[in-house]
């Protein structure tokens, strides 16, 4: 087997509750191959977006390593690890996270800019996105003038933007009605393909979780076997 792209070791993570410690990860483990899509399934409380967020380096675990390829993750600091983020992963929520005040496309155009890459490129990078999406029509809309699945696209579009290895994605159809949610289920498995996708998934969604060439459940702060 191949070096997995991404590997986790002995992750714990607790938040504070009252005047005690609420362990939410009791020693994770976990590998992750590129190419593969991997959905996290478990019930509600389990753990799952947590676990998410520190794969994603959103959060850090109280203990544990974590590595991409050979870079241990867990040996840089918060301002290394932001500019890991915005060239390796991409993130997808259940809320969108869209800004208001900015179009379809200024919003896609987000990460490029923040990375230092010219208006004109991120434009050029965001409209083949939009368009891959079908929503070239939409480029100028504002939040408001988009539907929820349209907001949920636009949100897709913009984890892309930098062409990450990863897509990591929290509930991202849990907040759309069933016709919308199978149209971002199909869109996932289309990008993965179009683009060379690992993806790594966490949803409530068991019809969703099966399309999945892994599923991988968590339960009382570990996977289950």
């Amino acid at each position: 087997m191949n070096k997995p792209i991404l590997s986790a070791r002995t992750l714990t993570k607790s938040y504070t509750q009252g005047t005690g410690e609420l362990p939410i990860l009791k020693g994770v483990s976990i590998d992750i191959q590129a190419g593969e899509s991997l959905c996290i399934v478990g019930a509600s409380g389990s753990g799952k977006s947590t676990l998410l967020h520190i794969l994603g380096t959103l959060d850090r675990p109280d203990s544990g390593e974590l590595y991409f390829e050979d870079r241990n993750l867990s040996a840089l600091s918060d301002d290394e690890l932001a500019q890991f983020r915005n060239s390796t992963m991409g993130f997808v929520f259940q809320f969108h996270h869209v800004l208001s005040e900015f179009t379809a496309i200024e919003n896609i155009m987000l990460p490029a800019r923040i990375a230092g890459i010219s208006k004109d490129q991120a434009r050029a990078d965001a409209m083949r996105l939009l368009s891959h999406m079908g929503l070239e029509s939409r480029a100028n809309h504002f939040p408001n003038q988009l539907s929820g699945g349209e907001l949920q696209r636009v949100a897709i579009g913009r984890a892309l933007m930098r062409r990450p290895k990863i897509l990591f994605a929290d509930e991202p159809t849990g907040n759309l009605d069933s016709n919308n949610s199978q149209i971002i289920q199909d869109l996932f498995f289309q990008l993965k393909k179009d683009y060379g996708l690992t993806l790594v998934v966490v949803t409530h969604d068991q019809k969703f979780a099966e399309k999945f060439s892994r599923q991988m459940k968590l339960s009382d702060g570990h996977f289950s076997t």
